[in-house]
C-alpha cells in the first residue's frame, strides 16, 4: 500500500484486492492446517530436544532480540508521535498527514493490541508447544480455531510478537520513498526473525505466527479502506478539514 495516491478510486480498489486476498489468505490457511494439523508438530519439533527442551529458548542472541522487540515498538510509537508533533508546531497539519499515523496507531491498537492480545490470545485456550504433552507438558495439543481450556490466558493462538511484527513491517511500507525500501527489507527481516524465534522457544505454533500475520494484515487493509483520504470525503461527518490547522503563536 501506497502512503499516497493520487486518485482515490483506485487507491480504493487496491485496498478491496488486499482485503479480499488476506481474507482467502486465512480461510486457505486454516483449512490446510485443520487438513494437516501435523505440520505444526512437526515444525515444532525442529527445534525440540527429549529431556532438554527447546533448547534455543535460552539463546542469548535470540532472547535479545525477543527483548529488543518492546524497544523497537516503544521507539516507532514514539516517532509516529513526534513527527506528527514536529509537523503541527512548524506547519500546521492537514488531514491528508493525519491520515498515515491514525491508520497506523489505530491499526496496532486493533490488531495486535485488540483482536490478538486482547481476545484471541485471552478466550481461545490453545496451549503453547512447551506445554503440550508431545514437548514434555501435560496439555493436549489443540487445532487452530478451536477453542478449549487447556490455557486460562496469554496462549498459544495467536502470536502476540508475530502480530506486533507485522504492524512494524506496515510501518516500512509507508516510509518516506527514499528510504521505503531499503526500510521494508530490513523490517521483514527483523519482523521474520522475531516470529520464528517465538517457534523456536516452542511458544508459537507455525499456525499461530502465520495466522497472526494474516489477520494483522486483514486489519491494516481494512483500516487503510475505512480511514477517509483527503481528496474524497466519503463520510464527510467524519472528515477532518483540509485546512491547515493554525501554528502555535499565529
Amino acid at each position: 500500500m501506497s502512503a499516497t495516491l493520487s486518485n482515490p478510486d483506485l487507491a480504493d480498489a487496491k485496498s478491496d484486492v488486499l482485503i479480499t486476498a488476506f481474507l482467502a489468505a486465512i480461510l486457505a490457511t486454516s483449512v490446510f492446517f485443520w487438513a494437516f494439523p501435523e505440520v505444526d508438530l512437526i515444525v515444532s519439533g525442529w527445534f525440540y530436544s527429549p529431556g532438554d527442551g527447546f533448547v534455543l529458548s535460552g539463546n542469548s542472541n535470540l532472547l535479545w532480540l525477543r527483548n529488543s522487540s518492546i524497544w523497537v515498538m516503544t521507539a516507532v510509537v514514539l516517532g509516529i508521535l513526534a513527527r506528527v508533533l514536529w509537523d503541527f508546531l512548524n506547519a500546521g497539519l492537514t488531514w491528508s498527514q493525519l491520515r498515515t499515523p491514525i491508520w497506523l496507531l489505530s491499526g496496532l491498537a486493533l490488531g495486535p493490541g485488540l483482536l490478538v492480545n486482547g481476545l484471541l490470545k485471552e478466550q481461545w485456550g490453545r496451549p503453547r508447544p512447551s506445554e503440550i504433552d508431545v514437548f514434555g507438558g501435560d496439555a493436549v495439543h489443540q487445532m487452530v480455531w478451536a477453542i478449549s481450556d487447556w490455557c486460562d490466558g496469554n496462549c498459544s493462538f495467536v502470536s502476540g510478537e508475530a502480530s506486533s511484527a507485522a504492524w512494524l513491517v506496515a510501518v516500512a511500507l509507508v516510509a518516506p520513498q527514499p528510504i521505503r525500501l531499503a526500510a521494508t527489507a530490513t523490517t521483514i527481516l527483523y519482523a521474520g526473525s522475531l516470529s520464528v524465534s517465538r517457534i523456536a522457544f516452542g511458544g508459537h505454533f507455525l499456525s499461530d505466527v502465520v495466522l497472526a500475520w494474516l489477520i494483522c494484515g486483514l486489519t491494516f487493509a481494512a483500516l487503510y479502506r475505512l480511514i477517509p483520504d483527503s481528496h474524497t470525503c466519503r463520510y464527510p461527518r467524519s472528515c477532518v478539514s483540509t485546512q491547515r490547522h493554525p501554528r502555535l503563536g499565529d
